[in-house]
């Protein structure tokens, strides 16, 4: 009954806001044009919606990083107003050479519960109650086989985030326990994250492909630096591995077409198996505040994920599915939080 209930909620947030992003690649388009008379049709050409979905309700709990979506839209640098493109397009012409840029906007919102989600009272030695809602910018260059990617963060942690709203709802919609804490939740402050990450392939597009990342986040949201590698196998492989909600990730699937011989064919596929390791300087969703006191718990020094899954797509729709098995996270004075596991879900339209 969840799982079907699960593609009804994920359905219902495909169709609100497909719309939406075709308007927002359209507008993007269109603004690079306004000042032209007559403006020529918009090409959507190498554009693309992406949608991603995060819920460790598949791995049989309902705590910790409990839920994230994500959902944007990616169109070639040249199609987009300077207005947008030309910081992030200095700072990637300034590290790559002669590459292709590609820039994209999207809006996103993670949420983190304690263990317990039944209890009102504050929970002290368990992980905070936290949202986080935002809007971003992201900027890819490819070139050959290698990519970089910048993302910029901009948003609000605390009850303007609508976390104690949508997972109220969410609960109601699978008949689960309501949430009862969320007024204990790390309080209202904006934020903002700036993210690097660069990725390189190495092997056939149809064979095995071994794809390692190096790159760092910082900002009053989280500051750490990460690396890791994914090993993929399959036929017609595009990209550079399977995408998620994390900074930084690849989400500019289409944009890279000309990159890419196994575009050329109507379908690939591929399964994967990946590690990515961070080393963390701050978490605002486990430390609490940068600028005042409220709940917060010890973080480890150094967390990793292990990742499995499977990637398909048919002509201009792709499904990703990623198991992500994460590492201890926290600890307090009556021990660790554990380890926990979710799924990452990602649905795209690439024209």
């Amino acid at each position: 009954m969840i799982f079907f209930k699960t593609i009804e909620f994920v359905g219902a947030h495909i169709r609100a806001t497909a719309a939406g992003a075709l308007a927002l690649i359209a507008l993007l388009a269109g603004s690079a044009r306004a000042m032209e008379t007559p403006a020529p049709p918009v090409d959507l050409r190498g554009s693309e919606i992406q949608i991603f979905i995060e819920n460790d309700s598949f791995g049989s709990s309902d705590q910790y990083y409990t839920n994230g979506i994500k959902i944007g839209g990616g169109i070639p640098a040249d199609k987009v107003s300077k207005f947008f493109t030309r910081p992030p397009n200095a700072l990637l012409d300034a590290i790559t050479d002669g590459a292709s840029n590609h820039f994209g906007l999207f809006i996103g919102q993670n949420m983190y519960t304690p263990r317990d989600i039944t209890v009102a009272a504050p929970q002290p030695n368990d992980r905070p109650w936290a949202a986080w809602l935002y809007i971003g910018a992201v900027a890819q260059s490819v070139k050959d086989d290698r990519l970089h990617t910048v993302e910029f963060d901009l948003g609000v942690i605390g009850p303007p985030a609508l976390g104690r709203q949508v997972q109220t709802a969410w609960h109601k919609l699978v008949d689960a326990p309501e949430p009862q804490g969320w007024g204990n939740q790390i309080r209202t402050e904006p934020g903002f994250l700036l993210t690097y990450l660069h990725k390189q392939r190495y092997g056939d597009s149809s064979g095995l492909q071994l794809v390692p990342h190096v790159g760092a986040s910082i900002g009053t949201i989280a500051t750490f630096a990460r690396a890791g590698a994914l090993l993929r196998a399959g036929q017609n492989m595009t990209g550079f591995g399977p995408d998620g909600i994390e900074p930084g990730g690849a989400m500019l699937k289409n944009a890279r077409s000309q990159q890419d011989e196994g575009r050329a064919r109507p379908y690939e596929w591929f399964v994967f198996a990946g590690a990515d390791g961070r080393l963390m300087g701050h978490n605002t969703s486990l430390d609490g505040s940068l600028f005042r006191s409220g709940p917060g718990v010890s973080t480890r020094d150094y967390v990793y994920d292990l990742l499995t899954g499977l990637s398909i797509r048919m002509d201009a729709v792709r499904v990703s599915v990623t198991r992500i098995k994460r590492s201890e996270e926290f600890y307090t004075p009556l021990g660790g939080g554990g380890k926990q596991q979710f799924y990452s879900l990602n649905i795209g339209l690439e024209f």
